[in-house]
Order: structure tokens, then sequence, then C-alpha cells
């Protein structure tokens, strides 16, 4: 390739970019093709359970699958084990403690087919389907155990560092809320009651502490507008700021007042910052990057600089990796990929 001046301006923006993800190093690509997302380490940090629409893999929407992370650095042609019936659309897995089983959310009892993904209407729009229900499955992909039977979109599960108590969103009162549940699937209790979108919630290292992402519509416009598309199991993720509470719901804090989408939190191991994706600094929309931020809401940092779509960012549990869904080095398609990372603080 012939050196211009625009040729070398671009492979110095390309360098700077790269010296700037300073807490990200020996990054490692772990798929290759498809939408793969929500990758959440097992407890012994050895696996990660994660979603893909991968083609390549028979897949016409999201299903669910254990990814061996040392075998998928090393192999561009690995392909994880089926965890999902492979039936409906799946999301948001996430292993229990004990490492031999996974809970996601899913719409197979409903329906083999995947659910219709929702028209934009000239607005990005998620799809809240009614017929999610949380499951629990071996790593064989035997379900164990179902735990929610009420009406409406259950889904969005995680387990808290000591393995006792499951956080997920839940539609049964009327509107996206937050829930609480021990394992087994017991004792279920609302703990966010604020109109609008809570979901996407992690708990503390220490498990006292729930983070999550929230809308909160204010005027009668965006208030109809917010009730006629849940109505319709739509949501429209474009205004989300993070939020922290206890794990009963008290001591509710807005932790970023920074505008347009900011999602996907992760507490940091030391507990007093939060990882999260974030497209505020964008003037097109869509870019997002990841972002730390503290707990108070002070000390802003960004973390990625490469691609256009930076979410999901998840520490292992020794704290010393990052796991995330990127579409860099897509080779000029739209797949979004998941990596690792060696962090650095």
């Amino acid at each position: 390739m012939k050196f211009t001046f625009g040729t070398l301006s671009l492979f110095l923006f390309l360098q700077l970019n790269a010296q700037e993800e300073l807490h990200l190093k020996n990054i490692k690509m772990l798929t290759h093709g498809g939408d793969n997302a929500e990758a959440y380490f097992s407890f012994n940090g050895k696996f990660a359970s994660f979603q893909s629409n991968n083609p390549a893999w028979g897949l016409k929407c999201d299903q669910i699958f254990n990814l061996d992370i040392s075998k998928a650095a090393k192999d561009s042609l690995y392909k994880p084990q089926l965890i999902s019936t492979g039936k409906g659309r799946t999301t948001c897995s996430y292993f229990l403690k004990d490492g031999k089983h996974i809970l996601y959310a899913s719409t197979h009892e409903a329906s083999d087919e995947c659910p219709a993904a929702p028209e934009m209407k000239g607005k990005y729009l998620w799809a809240v389907y009614n017929s999610f229900d949380i499951y629990v499955a071996d790593l064989k992909g035997k379900i164990k155990k179902k735990l929610t039977t009420t009406p409406g979109y259950d889904a969005e599960a995680t387990v808290s560092p000591d393995g006792k108590k499951i956080v997920f969103t839940s539609t049964r009162s009327g509107d996206l809320e937050l829930w609480t549940m021990d394992i087994d699937g017991k004792n279920q209790k609302q703990i966010t009651n604020q109109l609008g979108y809570d979901g996407g919630a992690f708990f503390s290292p220490d498990g006292k502490k729930i983070v999550f992402r929230a809308s909160r519509p204010k005027t009668e416009e965006e208030i109809k507008e917010y009730k006629d598309l849940l109505s319709q199991g739509l949501v429209a993720p474009t205004q989300m700021e993070i939020y922290t509470c206890n794990v009963d719901g008290s001591d509710l804090k807005q932790v970023t007042q920074l505008g347009k989408a900011n999602w996907a939190p992760f507490y940091h191991p030391s507990g007093k910052k939060i990882v999260f994706s974030s497209n505020h600094h964008s003037k097109r929309g869509y870019d997002f990057q990841l972002f730390m931020i503290n707990t108070d809401g002070t000390g802003l940092e960004q973390i990625t600089f490469q691609s256009i779509f930076n979410a999901f960012p998840m520490f292992s549990p020794d704290g010393k990796q990052l796991i995330f869904s990127s579409n860099r080095n897509n080779g000029g398609t739209r797949d979004t990929n998941l990596f690792i990372a060696d962090w650095a603080d």
C-alpha cells in the first residue's frame, strides 16, 4: 500500500486510540461472527455464559452458550456448548456459584419460533416479551428448574457474590421494576417502584449494593410514550442513567447525570467505581464506549476508544480481567464479538 499523508494520519489516529485504552492489556478475541453479548464469568473465572445469534451455528435469534475462555482465545473455530433449548429467544444468562448450572431467560415455552423483532417506528426500541421466564439448566443444557411463573416479562437475572440471591427485572407489578429472590426462586420481592425501566442489575463485590440502569420519564409526553410502548411490550432505551441502591431497595442514588443512554453497569472490584457503556459523548448517537465513574458520580473516565460499540463489561472474580462485547476487528461487517483483556488499574 502506498502511504500518503491521509493514510499516515489514519495510521497515527489508530495508534493513538490503541494507546489510549490504557486499562486494557493483551486484548483477545473470543468469538468470530454474529452478535455475541452479555458474557458473564463463572465464579472460578474459567468460563463465561453468553448469548449469540451466530448464523454459522444455525441460529435465527439469541441462544445461550457456555464459553471455555482458554479454548476460545486459542481457536477461532471453537464452538461453545449450547445451554438453552435452541427454541424461542433467550437473554441474560449467569452462572450459579456451584459452577454446574446456568440461569437464563427464555421464551421457548410460548413458541419454538423466535418472537418477532420490534418494528423500529423511527426510534430504536427493545422488546420486553411477556413470554420470558427464568430457568436454570445444567452444563449439558438440561433444564433443572423454572424460577418464575408469574405472567409478564421476567429476565435480566444475575447472582449475588455469595451465590444465595438473584436480582432480576419483571413487569408483574405493571412496570419494569427490580426484584430479588432466593437462589431457588423463593421469597420474590420488589425493590424498586419509580416509573421507568429498571434493569441490567448486578450486585456489588460485597453483595450489599446493586447497580442498574434506569429510565425516568418526567414530562407528560415522556410518561405517555413510555406507558404506550410498554403496553406493546416495548421500551425506547435512549435515555437511561446509572443508579445504585441497597439490596432491599433503600438508599437509592443516581450515579450518572450524563444524558442519552448510560447502561450495562458493573462494579469495579474495589466496589468504589462502576464501569458502564455510554453514548453521552457522541454526536452521532450510535457510538458506545466504556466509561468508569466513582460511585458518588465523580471521576468520569473513558476506557475504550476503538469502534462504535463497546458494552457489557464484567470483571473476572479475581478482578484481573475484563470481558466485554465490541464490534472492533469485525472486518467491516456488523458483527459484535466477545473480547477479554487483562485489566490495569
